[in-house]
């Protein structure tokens, strides 16, 4: 049968994973951005052309894939959830944060141990934008950024020669 798992997870893994992430990289959404085999991407869509990073500093952003199965319906749907803290308003930020709640890209998260996720494969994602200027002196005067897609399986992983390529799509 095709759903049955055909693989162990044996043995201690060490004490030195990390939470976070470091980088996210934003694109336009184009479909199949990426040739996906056995939850891995190992190419890139010619059609993507060029990704946007957003260094993200502190600990305010996570990347949560939630992923239930109903055996009454049989289906499984994973919910992606990106929050992304940017320090500081401006408004170059603003106008730039206006086109991404108004489109659907897709995204690729730097995890803090070197991992890149692929979100949003299937229907890019949507994001809530929230800008706030803080009330003391020590609150975040910035945006929180809150991105929710939906897909069939967790978010595949971009292999070493997929991150060189897609790394070299920047401006």
């Amino acid at each position: 049968m095709a759903c049955d798992i055909s693989a162990s997870r044996t043995g201690y893994v060490c004490k030195s994973s990390l939470g976070g992430h470091s980088k996210i990289y934003l694109y336009n959404q184009i479909e199949d951005p990426f040739t996906i085999v056995a939850g891995e991407a190992t190419a890139i869509n010619a059609a993507l052309t060029v990704v946007y990073e957003y260094e993200v500093e502190g600990d305010g952003g996570t990347l949560v894939e939630n992923m239930p199965s109903d055996r009454n319906t049989g289906a499984t749907v994973n919910t992606q959830t990106l929050t992304v803290v940017l320090k500081k308003i401006d408004a170059t930020s603003s106008a730039e944060l206006n086109f991404l709640a108004y489109g659907f890209p897709g995204a690729v998260v730097k995890d803090r141990n070197g991992v890149y996720h692929a979100l949003g494969v299937d229907d890019g994602i949507d994001f809530t934008v929230e800008s706030s200027t803080g009330g003391a002196k020590t609150d975040l005067n910035g945006f929180t950024l809150t991105g929710v897609s939906t897909t069939g399986a967790l978010s595949p992983k971009l292999d070493a020669a997929t991150i060189t390529a897609f790394l070299a799509l920047l401006p």
